[in-house]
C-alpha cells in the first residue's frame, strides 16, 4: 500500500515502525530507506550514503546533517532538493528547519557549520563566512606546482603587458582584495600568461606562506577528475580544491565540451569565489569566444577582470633581449639585437628559442653573434620575413576591399549589405590572425567597432572556413596576395 507525496510515491510505514519512529535515528534511517526507493542504487550511494546524522531538536524543529564536502550539499541541492524535501517533510513534519555539517578537515574532524540554502528548509541562524585566512581546511604541506624561475623579475614590463603584469602584483600583494577575482588572463601563445600567473603565485607564496596556493593546467585539472570518478572519489576531489586559498588553472579553453569536468570546477568555483578565496585562470581566447563552455562559468569569468596579454611590440622585444644577455653574460651588439627584435616577432617564446639557439651555436662553434649567425639561426628556426613587406591593418584592408569589389568607406561605414559585411569580418579576421593588434584596436580601427563585434566576426570567418572548402580557397588566394 502506498501514499502519494507529492510527485513521490513512498509505502505506508508498517505499524511496528511507526511505534519506534520517536527513536531520532530511526527516522533518518527512514529518510534514506524512502530515498533510495526513488534513485538508482549508484546515485543513492554517491550522494546519500556518506550523510551521517547528527542531531534532531525537536522544540527548534531544526535537524543537523554532517556532509563529508561541500560538493556533495551543493549537487543535492542543485538535483535532488525536490526530493529530499518531501522526504523529510514525511518523516519529520511541516516546518522542518535543515542545517549541515561540513568536514572541512576528516583527519582532525573539524567541522563548519552551514545553512540549507533553499528557503523553504532555511535554518535560523546565519551562513558562516570564513574569509581567505579564517575557515579550518587542509593541514597538510601542499606542493603549489609553481615554476619558480618564472618570477615577475624576469617578467619584462612593456606596453603589451602592463595592466595584466600591474594587476598580478596588486593580487600578490593584497589576495583579500575582490575587484580581480576572478582574474582572467587571455592572448596567443607564447605572449607570457604562464610566466605571469606563476610569476603571481611565487609572490604569493613569499609574502603569504601562509595560504593554500596551486597552480595547475587544465589538462592535469581533468585528468585528476577522470581519475577520480573511476575510483569513485570525486567527493575527495572537490573537497581538496576548495581547501585552496588561491587557484591558478592554465589553459582553461580545454575544459570546452568536458561537461562533467565543467560541472565539478563550477562548485570548486562558487566556493572559492563565496568564500573570498583567489581565482585565476588563463586562456588562448576571451570567454565569450569559448566555444562548448557553460554559459553559467562564463559569466562567472567575467565577474572580475579580463585581460589581455598582446604579442610583444618591437620594443618590448628589444626589452627583453637585453635582460636575456646581461643574465647570460652574452656578448652581442646593438645591431644584431635589432636585426633579431625585427624578425622575431611573433612570440617570446619564439625569442627565447631563438637566443638560446644563438648560446649554443657560439659555444659549439666558438663563434662571435654576428648578423650572419643570427641571420641563420633565425632562418632554421622561425623564418626570415624581412624581404617580406610588414602586414599592417591598412595592407590588409586596401587588398581586402580590391579582392571583395568594395570601397574602404564603405567596409568603415555602418553598411548592413551582406558584401559589405563579409569584407568587414575578414578584415578582422586577417588583422587578427596577422597583426599584433588587440581586438579592441582592431574594432576602433575598423569604423569604432566595439571588442565584442570583432570577437564575433573572427568566429563567423572561422567558421565559414572549416565548413566551406570554396570559401577557404579564396581567402588562402588572399592571403597569399597580401603576403607578396
Amino acid at each position: 500500500m502506498h501514499s502519494q507525496f507529492g510527485s513521490y510515491e513512498f509505502a505506508t510505514l508498517p505499524k511496528r515502525m511507526e511505534a519506534s519512529v520517536s527513536t531520532i535515528d530511526s527516522r533518518w534511517n527512514d529518510c534514506l530507506r524512502m530515498i533510495s526507493n526513488n534513485i538508482s542504487r549508484e546515485q543513492f550511494n554517491t550522494w546519500f550514503a556518506p550523510i551521517t546524522f547528527v542531531k534532531f531538536e525537536e522544540d527548534e524543529r531544526q535537524l543537523t546533517l554532517c556532509l563529508p564536502s561541500p560538493f556533495i550539499r551543493e549537487y543535492i541541492e542543485a538535483h535532488f532538493l525536490k526530493l529530499f524535501r518531501a522526504v523529510l517533510q514525511r518523516v519529520y513534519g511541516s516546518s522542518i528547519r535543515l542545517t549541515y555539517e561540513v568536514k572541512v578537515d576528516a583527519t582532525n574532524d573539524i567541522r563548519v557549520a552551514e545553512q540549507a540554502t533553499d528557503q523553504s528548509t532555511q535554518v535560523g541562524k546565519p551562513v558562516r563566512s570564513t574569509g581567505i585566512n579564517q575557515s579550518p581546511r587542509y593541514t597538510q604541506a601542499l606542493d603549489s606546482q609553481l615554476k619558480a624561475d618564472y618570477t615577475f623579475d624576469n617578467f619584462i614590463e612593456g606596453d603589451s603587458n602592463k595592466l595584466t603584469r600591474t594587476v598580478g602584483l596588486a593580487i600578490a600583494q593584497n589576495p583579500r582584495q575582490v575587484t580581480f577575482n576572478p582574474l582572467f588572463i587571455y592572448g596567443g601563445s607564447g605572449v607570457g600568461k604562464t610566466h605571469l600567473v606563476n610569476a603571481i603565485g611565487t609572490r604569493l607564496k613569499e609574502l603569504h606562506p601562509q595560504l593554500r596556493v596551486l597552480y595547475v593546467s587544465a589538462h592535469l585539472f581533468q585528468v585528476q577528475y577522470t581519475d577520480c570518478v573511476r575510483q569513485n572519489t570525486v567527493n575527495d576531489f572537490i573537497a581538496f580544491y576548495q581547501s585552496i586559498d588561491v587557484l591558478i588553472i592554465d589553459d582553461i579553453q580545454e575544459f570546452a565540451s568536458l561537461q562533467k569536468t565543467q560541472l565539478a570546477f563550477f562548485h570548486i568555483f562558487n566556493h572559492l569565489h563565496q568564500n573570498g578565496r583567489q581565482l585565476i585562470m588563463t586562456s588562448d581566447r576571451p570567454p565569450m569566444a569559448l566555444q562548448g563552455m557553460e554559459e553559467r562559468l562564463l559569466t562567472r569569468f567575467k565577474w572580475g577582470l579580463l585581460a589581455e596579454l598582446e604579442q610583444p611590440s618591437e620594443s618590448l622585444r628589444r626589452d627583453i633581449l637585453r635582460y636575456r644577455i646581461h643574465r647570460d653574460g652574452l656578448n652581442i651588439s646593438e645591431d644584431v639585437i635589432d636585426f633579431i627584435a625585427s624578425n622575431v616577432d611573433h612570440s617570446i617564446r619564439d625569442l627565447e628559442g631563438v637566443i638560446n639557439a644563438l648560446m649554443a651555436y657560439s659555444v659549439v662553434y666558438n663563434c662571435d653573434i654576428d648578423l650572419a649567425l643570427a641571420e641563420r639561426v633565425i632562418g632554421r628556426t622561425v623564418g626570415l620575413h624581412r624581404q617580406r613587406p610588414a602586414i599592417t591593418l591598412e595592407r590588409i584592408l586596401e587588398h581586402t576591399c580590391n579582392f571583395f569589389e568594395q570601397t574602404t568607406d564603405d567596409v568603415l561605414s555602418s553598411s548592413r549589405k551582406a558584401n559589405v559585411v563579409l569584407a568587414r569580418q575578414v578584415v578582422m579576421y586577417l588583422t587578427q590572425k596577422h597583426t599584433t593588434l588587440s581586438t579592441t584596436r582592431i574594432g576602433m580601427a575598423i569604423g569604432r567597432r566595439g571588442h565584442a563585434t570583432v570577437v564575433h566576426s573572427c568566429q563567423a570567418i572561422t567558421h565559414r572556413l572549416e565548413t566551406d572548402a570554396a570559401f577557404r580557397n579564396r581567402i588562402a588566394e588572399l592571403e597569399a596576395q597580401i603576403s607578396e
